[in-house]
């Protein structure tokens, strides 16, 4: 039997909404299924941020419900909150807080969360983030990656994994993470097919990294990678303001395009008091493979003035080297599949730079904490 969102909605219509005689479909508490193709199902249940600690016997129940379906794979699902009024629970407040309050979770052996963003698509942010992270894997310490880019997740390229997670233990919710060159990972790219568009609203997306930060067995770890969605949307505020991150890396080219969104970026993280550990600039040259002459395709040098004229640290240049794209595209990211070429060098210097501040005092406390606004 093929499983459709129609026969999903037919299951879960024998769910009894709470506080009433309606079932959880006419109630309006079912959004965003979605469908893979063998099977698997991911929807959210909408929750009144109040009584979000009480939705865990429905929320089970919707999974059974949706489990018992013949044929059915893997089945997610994400309590998402709806503030009164209409206004989701994923949208910023005016002002930003990033005090604890009495309902913040914490994430269990994570010492410190670093983000790793731009301030818009296709400046190598994804590619930076892997490869530092197995920079600190380098250094001897306990590394994890988080791809938070829902719409369009790169770490099963990156890393070369194409199998999903494993429950953690039987009887439970909480995923395994994979690994792979010693560094864990989770990612929704992990739990849907390549071709499977991510057509999510804000709500989902923001249950959809909650789960994979919280519900993931993470393990101890000295650093948590975050790879973050480019821009500066209301998911990257959101992740910003509920995450209390040791600091963030900003990724950017050398022209001024690219640098103007870079700026927005830290903008955007010095707004919710998160500290910069600094910015990188990706392909800032290209050395010919023929004739060892350096070119300088996107101008070279924009990012490190940047910088200095913003008051951050520049934390180095990445050059555009035909191997670090063969192996990314191959899933051997260059810092371990050639650990003496230049990138590679150059991410292993980063890494034991941004160590260092952490090690300095500028990261985090020692018991990171994802903060659930009232």
């Amino acid at each position: 039997m093929a499983i459709t969102k129609e026969t999903v909605l037919q299951a879960l219509s024998r769910v009894h909404a709470p506080d009433g005689p309606e079932n959880i479909v006419t109630r309006g508490l079912v959004s965003e299924i979605l469908v893979s193709a063998n099977g698997d199902v991911i929807f959210a249940l909408t929750a009144d941020p109040a009584r979000a600690a009480h939705m865990e016997p429905l929320r089970k129940a919707a999974e059974a419900a949706v489990k018992a379906i013949p044929g059915a794979g893997k089945v997610t699902v994400a309590l998402t909150a709806e503030r009164a009024g209409g206004h989701s629970h994923s949208h910023a407040p005016a002002a930003p807080k990033r005090t604890a309050g009495p309902r913040a979770i914490g994430v269990p052996g994570v010492k410190h969360i670093i983000a790793v963003a731009s301030g818009k698509g296709g400046v190598g942010k994804s590619t930076v983030a892997v490869n530092l992270a197995l920079g600190f894997v380098k250094l001897g310490l306990k590394v994890g990656i988080l791809d938070a880019d829902i719409y369009g997740p790169s770490m099963p390229k990156l890393l070369g994994i194409n199998r999903r997670p494993e429950l953690a233990a039987p009887n439970t919710k909480t995923l395994k993470p994979l690994e792979r060159h010693g560094l864990k990972a989770m990612s929704m790219g992990f739990m849907v097919d390549e071709d499977t568009p991510m057509v999510w609203r804000g709500p989902m997306v923001m249950g959809a990294l909650t789960q994979m930060l919280r519900e993931v067995a993470w393990g101890d770890l000295d650093i948590l990678v975050v790879d973050m969605p480019p821009g500066t949307g209301d998911v990257q505020l959101t992740i910003s303001q509920q995450t209390p991150l040791a600091g963030a890396v900003v990724v950017s080219t050398p022209q001024d395009l690219a640098l103007a969104d870079a700026r927005k970026g830290l903008a955007m993280f010095r707004k919710v008091e998160v500290p910069i550990f600094g910015i990188i600039e990706n392909m800032s040259y290209f050395i010919c493979g023929k004739c060892d002459e350096r070119h300088e395709i996107f101008g070279h040098g924009g990012a490190k003035a940047e910088a200095k004229r913003l008051g951050v640290p520049f934390l180095g240049e990445i050059p555009l080297e035909a191997a670090l794209r063969k192996h990314s595209d191959e899933g051997e990211p260059i810092v371990v599949s050639a650990p003496d070429s230049t990138s590679a060098k150059a991410f292993c210097a980063i890494a034991a730079q941004v160590w260092g501040e952490i090690e300095a005092g500028a990261g985090a406390p020692a018991a990171p904490r994802i903060i659930i606004e009232d």
